[in-house]
């Protein structure tokens, strides 16, 4: 075991405890950025006017704002005094000459009171010119409107195993959008110090890159702008990029009037003005051999980008390198492109581009399972990676048998084949409800792809009476990160965890940081906080050396004592080693660095080891259908998944029941729309609040909820053997549509195959068990006549007809 994996004797890590906020969170005394401009004096608050037409030039006049009670200034371009734009990609002007969707901020209106800059942002008058718009996909690809780069990774010849393979099968899939809906909204508070250093309290997973957007905006170096993290009310990817704007225009205001400036995006706005999950058009051609081996995939993946980037590059990147999940394919081809849609810019989302590209062969072989008359779950396992197998890109597959583990596991635990033959008799006795049980499995990737970012910071001091302050580069999102990374300072410490705080992350306190996302933030961070808390021990070390009469080698750190080996009963108090030390002038800080080795990532080529290492995990799902609604509900769920040896076990069963939901979410309820009519509304989202967006609630949890972590898995090479846990856990939805798909099939006769949409809300349900009895009465007046029906053929089918199949 590497000396970042191993653990001490009775370490703080792996111990369940409770988030370090979680009174706080549940009493409502947890501090967020908007709470403090409540405390702040002379606050102006910031209002966008925002675009009401998809594509249009515009011409502003903001005289009348001015005229407004309260109004004390509009922000437009010319009051830029840097760069007038809002991205990384110089393709998001933060005041646009040109509204590129419905919604889009023009200016920003400076008021006194909410209301005030509210009533000022009605009052500016905007011309419009309409412009051509393109809102979906499909118009995107007849208009030949991409934007970016087209990855493509490939292995073999897809072409020719294809053209030999026994059973051919293709079709189109979509995958909707999803929006973040976190509790928090976006929101900054600026304001500008004596000194002239302008300080943004922001809701960002990406402070660093926050300053940086705010600094070229503002003109000024890096170093005249700190931006703090207090804590986030939910983030999910939604602010690793988008806040940077909102944090620039509060910084805008805030150095123009000199006054601090809070920026606070209502519901409604947040909706209409930020990114989504990317959706996803996929055309792709599967071939498989009589057993059911997948012998060649050829896919073309085409992402909504919106209007602009943003992170949509490495997010198409992402789904390509996870179209296989956890299945072999030897030949493979997987062409990626990004479409350029008049739509809000898409943007991160939890797994990044993983759960989509999974999407892709999850519906492959959910399509193809009954036409060819191999069970679906039997069909999943023959194709799950074995040992020494690599994916499409040329990584290694490490622990794949850990896959084959985790299946067979989780079939036992959940009692699988026992209650799948209980299902066989429920339907059989209930024409019109229909259940089923499913099972798949999650291969997921963890590292960021683009290799620089794999690296970390931190800064610990220890005080004379012994306490610890830690301050690193991850941001705290409600995902327990801060919770994690006190348990590593205290268990490299050898102290309580009472002895150990936290404090909000800092640009001037941990510079040049990555995003907290990718699933990275504790491995990263981890590394960081537990590089320089070793520092400070072994200094630490030499001093109880002198004192204990030891060789410094000796030393032991526990439960807050500092001993000796041996049975001696000697031993200080870790405090008093620190005083020892400070009299000493024994350096009591330490900055820490942690990098990841390993990585070798070819962009141009897509080839090489992008990832550290796998997460896996499978889940079983069992559903029951209405076949009057096409409502349904979660009955059981059972678990097992991969989180490596658990830094904090409470913390990680959060993630792995919270990722699984909103990923049930994703796949069966969330359902964004837009006016795709030619009418004056074109382009507006239609699902702008709760009560039309549908979100998962404690009526869309399973019945029955059981989650286990896999045992013996740590992980050698990462900080104390863990394994990331945010992004993985999402994935595992899949068991739920896919148990959807095969209650649907129950309605049907033998070998029907059901094209599921995404998501597969109560409607496209309905309209799929429709299709379903539509095969059912067909099959019977044909049996009748004695002719072959579609489904008697899709059953029996041998030869390299492709199976068309589509999902509308």
């Amino acid at each position: 075991m590497s000396d970042l994996a191993a653990r001490p004797a009775n370490p703080v890590v792996g111990v369940p405890m409770p988030h370090e906020s979680a009174a706080m969170h549940s009493t409502g005394t947890a501090m967020y950025t908007d709470d403090l401009a409540a405390r702040t004096a002379g606050v102006l608050t910031a209002w966008p006017v925002q675009s009401v037409q998809a594509h249009a030039h515009v011409l502003l006049d903001v005289r009348p704002a001015l005229d407004v009670p309260g109004v004390v200034r509009v922000l437009t371009a010319a009051d830029v005094p840097g760069i007038n734009d809002a991205g990384v990609k110089h393709d998001e002007p933060l005041f646009p000459s040109e509204a590129m969707f419905h919604g889009h901020a023009l200016a920003w209106v400076l008021g006194e009171t909410a209301e005030a800059a509210r009533l000022g942002a009605a009052a500016v008058t905007v011309e419009y010119t309409t412009l051509p718009s393109i809102i979906t996909v499909a118009e995107a690809i007849a208009a030949g409107s991409f934007q970016g780069i087209s990855p493509n990774v490939q292995r073999g010849d897809p072409a020719a195993a294809l053209a030999t393979a026994p059973h051919v099968f293709e079709g189109v899939t979509e995958v909707g959008g999803q929006e973040h809906f976190y509790l928090e909204t976006h929101a900054s508070l600026a304001h500008v110090d004596s000194e002239g250093q302008v300080f943004v309290e922001c809701s960002t997973q990406h402070p660093s890159e926050t300053q940086e957007i705010v600094a070229h905006v503002l003109g000024v170096p890096s170093h005249r702008v700190t931006v703090q993290a207090l804590r986030m009310g939910g983030g999910f990817g939604g602010k690793e990029m988008q806040p940077h704007g909102f944090a620039a225009i509060a910084s805008l205001g805030a150095t123009l009037t000199g006054r601090p400036v809070r920026l606070r995006l209502n519901r409604t706005q947040d909706l209409t003005m930020t990114g989504k999950r990317h959706p996803f058009h996929v055309e792709w051609k599967a071939g498989f051999d009589d057993d059911g081996r997948i012998l060649a995939l050829d896919a073309t993946l085409t992402s909504d980008g919106g209007w602009s980037l943003d992170l949509s590059e490495p997010v198409l990147g992402r789904a390509l390198l996870h179209v296989d999940n956890a299945y072999f394919i030897p030949d493979f081809a997987a062409h990626g492109r990004i479409a350029k849609t008049n739509k809000t810019s898409q943007t991160a989302f939890r797994g990044f581009g993983g759960p989509q590209g999974m999407h892709v062969i999850e519906d492959v072989l959910g399509r193809a399972a009954p036409a060819l008359g191999i069970d679906a779950a039997t069909l999943r396992e023959r194709n799950l990676y074995e040992p020494g197998q690599s994916t499409p890109y040329g990584q290694p597959v490490r622990h794949a048998e850990r896959l084959r583990r985790i299946w067979n596991e989780l079939r036992q635990l959940s009692d699988f084949d026992a209650r799948r033959a209980e299902i066989a008799a429920f339907n059989a006795a209930h024409p019109d409800e229909k259940r089923a049980l499913a099972i798949t499995p999650v291969k997921f990737g963890i590292s960021f792809t683009l290799t620089a970012y794999n690296q970390a910071g931190a800064l610990v001091h220890v005080y004379k009476d012994g306490s610890v302050l830690v301050n690193h580069g991850g941001t705290e999102m409600g995902q327990g990160l801060h919770t994690k990374m006190l348990q590593v300072a205290a268990t490299a410490l050898g102290l309580p965890i009472e002895a150990v705080r936290l404090a909000p992350t800092r640009t001037d306190k941990v510079p040049n940081t990555s995003a907290t996302a990718a699933s990275s933030g504790a491995d990263l961070n981890g590394g960081a906080v537990k590089a320089a808390c070793e520092q400070i021990r072994a200094r630490l070390a030499e001093v109880a050396a002198g004192l204990l009469e030891v060789d410094a080698r000796d030393v032991s750190f526990a439960g807050g004592r500092v001993s000796g080996p041996g049975s001696s009963d000697r031993s200080y108090s870790f405090a008093e080693i620190v005083q020892a030390a400070y009299h000493q002038r024994v350096q009591l800080w330490a900055a820490g660095f942690y990098r990841t080795e390993g990585l070798a990532w070819d962009t141009k080529r897509m080839q090489g080891t992008p990832f550290k290492y796998f997460a896996y995990g499978a889940a079983a799902s069992e559903v029951e259908v209405d076949g009057f609604t096409g409502a349904y509900r979660t009955r059981r769920v059972d678990i097992v998944h991969d989180v490596g040896d658990s830094l904090s076990p409470l913390v990680d069963l959060g993630q792995i029941e919270g990722g699984f939901v909103q990923g049930a979410g994703w796949l069966t309820l969330e359902e964004l729309r837009w006016d795709e009519t030619d009418g004056p509304g074109r382009g507006r989202l239609l699902t702008q609040s709760a009560s039309t967006y549908k979100l998962p609630s404690f009526a869309e949890l399973p019945d029955v909820f059981n989650v286990h972590l896999v045992e013996h898995a740590a992980e050698d090479g990462a900080v104390y053997g863990s394994k990331a846990v945010g992004e993985p856990p999402l994935m595992l939805a899949f068991s739920v549509r896919e148990a959807i798909r095969e209650a649907v099939a129950a309605f049907a006769p033998a070998g029907h195959c059901v094209d599921l949409r995404s998501p597969a809300t109560p409607e496209a349900v309905f309209m799929a068990i429709r299709e379903a009895r539509q095969a059912g009465s067909a099959s019977s007046v044909a049996g009748a006549t004695g002719e072959t029906t579609e489904s008697d053929a899709a059953t029996a089918r041998s030869t390299r007809e492709p199976l068309v199949a589509s999902d509308t």
